[in-house]
């Protein structure tokens, strides 16, 4: 019996990434190949891409290099693909610069990973970086996707991505999904609920629907109509064994009144919610094409804070856009002053070949850039510590996901995203335990275990941390 081809996956950027990784891997165990954590005994390596920023871009030639250095040092040829959003966009520019790859997919066609590593590899070595697949196919790759395993799906823990909806129709100008990821399409109902409930089977307890905008979810329902992602949420909810459901990345003008409803009447959706507004700026958020002023932001905030109180908000936000203004900016710092975040994403922004912005001739120095990054950054931590500091002496439930630093040690998370640390058994592990909350520090909670579903607690869940006044203030931090 042939010895197992090694795969090693690495993924840059965003969570679709992380899934996308996954299903890779899951397509590929069916031609023979096993997942190794390094890339040095590693049969066939794939650089999974993200093209948001320019870094994560030049961070993927980085890699081509060092591999292509450690296989000269290790004295042997591993097969390279790079797929995901860089190689959709910049496909010709690999082959270009990158010696040594031998496939380039881009993140709709990762469905014929096996087909085309057979034929990069019937190719030989000197006809090495020829095989480019970056066509948007017609057919629904999910269609073609390799379930996972059970064992699988227990290897990666009690929580998991779920992609429910791809694309985007909204054209940012500053972004290139809807070049490398295409219009905006939603998988039907039935398909994400069969893929839901064989995760559950696994012992997943947490799932976290993704999509590039996936508050426009719109899959057919199974009886000729679209239904919203409220609909969705509902229709998870129902499965066994899931208890708690999240979803990412959403857009403010897609928050309608029913999933708004949804935050209300579902203990199984987490008060924490990613709201992307990228500026405060109404002068800004028009030259960004988002489609939403600063007024409608604070409007959906408003809405669901009355839904749902003890909701937190995560935020992304670009400094530095072309023509941002100090008084641009400062409306940018007024809207997370007077929203307050839990947790948020902040970047200087860099211009994306192919997007209208980047053609700008308003371009900002890199010193101003990182002036006012700087500034927001450091609001936005102090914000972060206020609402970390609110959970000293609170209860509530955490979902233990994986084993400790130390012995005895689980690591779980809270319905806000925090890592949370305890003292239990390994056991315990995809159970929902209450907990008391004794410790912050700038990383993580701790805490004590005062009862849950593998402690002798018939209680239900207790829910999230309230805030009876929204966000926590930042002059509220703990020295």
């Amino acid at each position: 019996m042939s010895e197992p081809r090694k795969l090693f996956v690495k993924s840059f950027g965003c969570q679709m990434n992380v899934y996308d990784a996954q299903r890779m891997t899951d397509q590929l165990a069916r031609e023979g190949y096993v997942e190794t954590d390094t890339a040095d005994d590693a049969d066939l390596v794939i650089l999974n891409t993200c093209h948001i920023r320019e870094k994560a871009a030049e961070k993927v030639y980085s890699e081509l290099g060092r591999l292509r250095k450690q296989q000269e040092e290790l004295g042997r040829r591993t097969m390279v693909a790079v797929a995901g959003c860089v190689a959709q966009a910049e496909g010709a520019e690999i082959v270009k610069r990158a010696h040594g790859v031998d496939l380039v997919v881009g993140p709709q066609s990762y469905h014929r990973l096996p087909e085309l590593i057979a034929e990069a590899q019937s190719r030989g070595t000197h006809k090495r970086a020829r095989i480019v697949e970056t066509e948007f196919p017609v057919e629904d790759k999910f269609d073609f996707l390799a379930p996972p395993t059970r064992a699988a799906i227990a290897k990666r823990g009690p929580t998991a991505f779920v992609t429910v909806q791809e694309g985007c129709d909204k054209f940012c100008t500053f972004c290139v999904v809807p070049y490398t990821r295409g219009a905006e399409v939603s998988r039907p109902v039935a398909k994400i609920l069969d893929e839901v409930k064989r995760l559950a089977d696994g012992g997943v307890r947490e799932v976290t629907l993704i999509g590039q905008n996936v508050n426009a979810y719109h899959g057919d329902d199974g009886h000729g109509s679209p239904a919203g992602l409220a609909e969705l949420v509902r229709r998870v909810a129902e499965v066994p064994g899931i208890a708690r459901i999240r979803y990412t990345t959403s857009h403010p003008r897609d928050m309608d009144d029913d999933l708004i409803a949804a935050h209300r009447e579902m203990p199984a959706l987490m008060p924490y919610l990613h709201l992307p507004v990228q500026s405060g700026s109404n002068r800004i958020l028009a030259a960004m094409n988002r489609k939403h002023d600063r007024e409608l932001y604070f409007e959906v905030v408003e809405k669901v804070r009355t839904a749902r109180p003890d909701i937190a908000f995560s935020s992304d936000f670009i400094v530095g856009f072309p023509g941002e203004s100090d008084e641009d900016f400062a409306d940018t710092m007024d809207l997370v002053e007077r929203v307050g975040f839990a947790g948020a994403f902040s970047f200087k922004y860099s211009p994306r070949p192919g997007t209208p912005a980047a053609g700008s001739g308003s371009q900002l120095p890199e010193d101003v850039k990182n002036e006012r990054l700087y500034a927001l950054q450091a609001l936005l931590e102090r914000q972060k510590a206020a609402f970390d500091a609110a959970c000293r002496g609170r209860r509530f439930d955490i979902l233990l996901e994986k084993p400790g630093r130390l012995p005895g040690q689980l690591i779980g998370r809270s319905p806000y995203l925090q890592s949370v640390v305890v003292l239990a058994p390994t056991a315990a592990i995809g159970t929902l335990a209450e907990v008391d909350i004794r410790e912050v520090s700038t990383r993580s909670l701790a805490g004590t275990i005062i009862g849950g579903e593998a402690f002798g607690s018939d209680r239900p869940p207790q829910g999230g941390l309230r805030l009876e006044a929204g966000m926590v203030p930042v002059e509220k931090v703990e020295a």
